[in-house]
């Protein structure tokens, strides 16, 4: 049969595919650079929410679970932790945070954390109160220990 062979060719196609793209090195780097400076947290509870649902994309603690070392999964996680670590970092509470002001307007509507993250991380998942909860500290927090607004001109070295 004719649709067989296309069948079992186009499967040897995409396994030789799957196996050629982990050669490129995009999405394995993997690091967590240090923490320089972290907020003053309002309470234990705030950091326990910030970490489990905000913490792998926006901080220098990320967990780099097995998967993240398989393309094209590995690409597609490297350039989520690279955008949210450009955009809002806790772990480097002493540079500018650039999305700051807008932080608590995506999670109010529930773009954060992503749905594509809480798929696979489902202990992300907040429901309406540990949601609203969460912006409760994170305003508590960035009241008492403010993050540096700005886009990346001032305060850099």
């Amino acid at each position: 049969m004719g649709w067989k062979r296309i069948l079992r060719l186009s499967l040897l196609v995409l396994a030789g595919l799957l196996v050629l793209i982990q050669f490129v090195p995009y999405g394995r780097d993997h690091t967590n650079p240090p923490v320089t400076a972290e907020p003053e947290w309002d309470s234990p509870r705030t950091l326990e929410l910030a970490t489990g649902s905000c913490f792998d994309c926006h901080s220098n603690e990320t967990q780099w679970p097995w998967y993240t070392n398989v393309a094209p999964m590995s690409w597609l996680v490297q350039r989520d932790v690279d955008e949210g670590r450009e955009t809002m970092n806790f772990s480097t509470w002493d540079r500018p945070q650039p999305e700051a002001d807008g932080f608590f307007e995506v999670i109010e509507e529930g773009e954060m954390p992503p749905s594509k993250y809480t798929l696979i991380h489902s202990g992300a998942k907040l429901d309406d109160a540990e949601r609203q909860e969460l912006i409760d500290g994170l305003r508590a927090t960035f009241a008492a220990s403010p993050p540096i607004p700005g886009g990346g001109e001032e305060g850099e070295e």
